[in-house]
C-alpha cells in the first residue's frame, strides 16, 4: 500500500493524528509565525486607500507600492529557505521576525512621507513574506509522508493574517493615521515572537540541503512553480489589492473595504488545510484541475459582472478556489522534493510571490489604462485555465513516476 494510502490516517480523517505524531507546538509556533507575518507582509494593501489619497498617487502607483512587499517576499523566499536548510527554522524565524519589525519601528519613528520611502519599506516587508519558507519545513519536518498535505495546510492557514489586517489596519489608521499603523502592528508581531521562541523547535533528522540551482533545472519544480504562481499569487495578489479594488470600483470607504476584504480572504485562508486533505484522499492533480478550472470560470464572472452582488460571490468562489488550491499544491510539493528541504519550497513558494506581484500590478495599470479592472481578471482567468489543462496533462507521468509516494 503506497504512503499517505492509508484508512485511519488521510487528511480528511487525521485531525487526531496531529497529536499522536510529530510536535505539535512546533506546528502552533509555525502557524502563529505566518499569521503575524504574512498580516505585515500585505499591511500596505489595506493601508493604500489612506496612502493614495495623502500622497496623491496615481492607480499605477497605488498598485506597484502593494506590490513590491510581494516582489521583495518572493525573491527572498529562496534565500530563507537555504538559510532554514543551513542554519534551522527556528532560528532563521527568529532572525527575520527582528528585522522586520526594526524595519516598521524605524518608519513610525522617521515618518516615512515619501512614495520612495514607502518602496523602501515595502522591499524590507518582503522579508515577512519569506516566512513561508520558514514555516512550512518547521511543521512539515516533523510528520509523515501520510499527513503532509494536512499539516502543511494547518501552517499554510497562517494566510489569514490578511484578515486581520485587513480589519485593523484601516481602522487604525482612520483614527490615527496611517504612519502610526506600523508602530502599533510591532506590539503583535513582538508578542508573536516571544511565543515563537518558546515553542518552536526544529526536527531532529532535517533531510539535506537543496540547492535552488538545481532545482530549477528539474522540470517537475518548474511545473510546481507554475501551478503555485496561480493558486498562491491569485490568493496574495487579491488580498493585498481587494481594499484599493473595492474603495475605487464600488466608492465604499476604506474601512467598509477593509471588512470585505477580511471576509474575502477568511474563506480562502481557512481551508487551505482542506485543500490538503482533500489533495491526501483524491490526489493533488485530480483535485488541482478541478480547483484551477473553478478559479477560472469565478475570475472571468468578477471581471465581467457589474452587480456588486454578483462580483462579491465570484470573489468568494475566487478565494475558496485558489485557498484549497495552494494546500493541494503543497500536498505535492514534499512528496516530490522531501530531499530538498526548505529549498523547495522557497523556490515555488517564490514563484507563488511573483504571481501575486504580477496581479497586483496588473489590476493597478488595468485601472489606470483601461479605467477598469476587468482585463486583469480576464488575464488571471485565462493563466488558471491554461494551468489546469496543463496539471491534468502531467498527472499520469507524476503518477508513474511518483508510485512510491502518497496520492497524486
Amino acid at each position: 500500500m503506497r504512503a499517505g494510502a492509508t484508512t485511519t490516517g488521510d487528511g480528511i480523517s487525521g485531525l487526531s493524528g496531529i497529536w499522536r505524531s510529530g510536535d505539535w507546538p512546533s506546528l502552533l509556533a509555525a502557524f502563529l509565525y505566518f499569521d503575524a507575518a504574512f498580516m505585515i507582509w500585505v499591511l500596505l494593501g489595506p493601508l493604500a486607500p489612506f496612502i493614495a489619497g495623502d500622497l496623491a498617487l496615481s492607480p499605477g502607483a497605488t498598485g506597484l507600492v502593494i506590490a513590491v512587499p510581494t516582489l521583495a517576499g518572493a525573491l527572498l523566499r529562496p534565500f530563507a529557505g537555504h538559510a532554514v536548510d543551513r542554519f534551522g527554522a527556528r532560528r532563521t524565524g527568529i532572525a527575520a521576525q527582528a528585522i522586520v519589525i526594526v524595519a516598521l519601528a524605524g518608519a513610525t519613528l522617521g515618518g516615512v512621507s515619501s512614495y520612495a520611502g514607502l518602496l523602501a519599506l515595502g522591499a524590507i516587508l518582503g522579508v515577512a513574506g519569506a516566512s513561508f519558507a520558514v514555516a512550512l519545513p518547521l511543521a512539515s519536518r516533523w510528520y509523515p509522508p501520510r499527513m503532509q498535505g494536512l499539516v502543511q495546510g494547518l501552517a499554510g492557514m497562517g494566510n489569514s493574517g490578511v484578515v486581520l489586517a485587513a480589519l485593523f489596519a484601516p481602522w487604525l489608521a482612520a483614527s490615527f493615521g496611517w504612519r502610526a499603523v506600523f508602530g502599533l502592528f510591532c506590539l503583535p508581531l513582538a508578542a508573536v515572537l516571544l511565543l515563537f521562541a518558546l515553542l518552536a523547535r526544529d526536527a531532529p533528522h532535517a533531510p539535506p540541503r537543496g540547492r535552488a540551482g538545481s532545482l530549477l533545472k528539474e522540470k517537475d519544480c518548474l511545473q510546481l512553480m507554475g501551478l503555485y504562481a496561480i493558486t498562491f499569487g491569485g490568493f496574495v495578489g487579491l488580498a493585498a489589492s481587494l481594499p484599493i479594488v473595492l474603495t475605487t470600483r464600488f466608492e465604499i470607504d476604506a474601512v467598509a473595504a477593509g471588512r470585505w476584504t477580511a471576509l474575502l480572504v477568511l474563506v480562502g485562508s481557512f481551508v487551505r488545510p482542506l485543500g490538503g486533505g482533500l489533495a491526501d484522499r483524491f490526489g493533488g492533480a485530480r483535485t488541482l484541475t478541478l480547483l484551477l478550472a473553478l478559479a477560472a470560470v469565478a475570475l472571468t464572472g468578477a471581471g465581467l459582472a457589474r452587480d456588486r452582488d454578483v462580483i462579491v460571490a465570484m470573489l468568494v468562489l475566487v478565494m475558496l478556489a485558489l485557498g484549497l488550491g495552494n494546500g493541494a499544491v503543497f500536498q505535492l510539493v514534499p512528496q516530490r522534493f522531501a530531499a530538498s528541504g526548505g529549498a523547495a519550497t522557497g523556490i515555488i513558494g517564490m514563484a507563488g510571490g511573483l504571481g501575486g506581484f504580477a496581479l497586483s500590478l496588473a489590476l493597478g495599470y488595468s485601472r489606470q489604462w483601461f479605467g477598469d479592472y476587468a482585463p486583469a481578471f480576464l488575464l488571471f482567468a485565462l493563466a488558471a485555465l491554461i494551468a489546469g489543462f496543463a496539471v491534468a496533462r502531467v498527472a499520469p507521468r507524476w503518477r508513474r513516476e511518483w508510485h512510491d509516494r502518497a496520492r497524486i
